[in-house]
């Protein structure tokens, strides 16, 4: 029996394929002459924007522990403050310098990703009651991803917070909290490594 003309059908999925980087990140498939040379994304401070200053790197990986070099990772987060740039934002007037997201491709020969912001502040969670610990909520596509991944970046010297924070503990699995905590490099620089599948998997979330 055909189906009325008034009933929307969803799409099927599909992976990202091969032209994710030409929609988002022109630069990394060879357009330099889209967005002034500079893909969306690739700037999120400049030299007036309030905070600690630092330096993400890591990279994604497969089942196999191979690093995937043809991915698409986004960071979202809120300013020093813990106010995200948004006029929805009803505790305050959020940094007018920082734009609290970031997109970056995985390097083509290293499968290595990096980020330039500042640490977050602390946000409230859902009630408004409690902080949630200082985090960058990521987002990640590549070939043979069907729907884009989310998890969460944590800080290790935000170990008091992280202990309280309210999403932190509702995990299920406890003994796999470690998967969100960045390790600390230098000082203001911290690798967080991503892993798709396997005994080390990263926590992902379903939003």
């Amino acid at each position: 029996m055909p189906l009325s003309p008034q009933i929307l059908q969803e799409c099927p999925s599909q992976t990202a394929g091969p032209y994710v980087h030409i929609g988002c990140i022109p630069q990394a498939a060879g357009l330099e002459c889209i967005y002034g040379g500079r893909h969306l994304g690739s700037e999120m401070i400049n030299s007036k924007t309030k905070g600690t200053r630092i330096f993400i790197v890591g990279k994604i990986y497969d089942g196999t522990g191979t690093p995937i070099k043809d991915g698409i990772i986004e960071i979202w987060q809120a300013d020093a403050q813990g106010l995200f740039c948004s006029p929805e934002e009803k505790r305050g007037k959020s940094d007018p310098n920082f734009r609290g997201w970031g997109r970056q491709p995985t390097d083509r020969i290293t499968g290595a990703f990096q980020f330039e912001t500042i640490k977050p502040g602390q946000v409230p969670y859902m009630n408004m009651d409690q902080l949630q610990a200082p985090y960058l909520a990521i987002w990640v596509a590549a070939r043979g991803i069907n729907l884009g991944l989310h998890t969460r970046m944590y800080f290790p010297d935000e170990g008091d917070a992280n202990a309280k924070d309210p999403l932190l503990n509702r995990l299920e699995h406890q003994n796999r909290v470690h998967t969100l905590i960045a390790k600390p490099l230098d000082e203001g620089k911290y690798q967080f490594d991503i892993v798709l599948q396997g005994n080390n998997e990263t926590v992902f979330f379903d939003v």
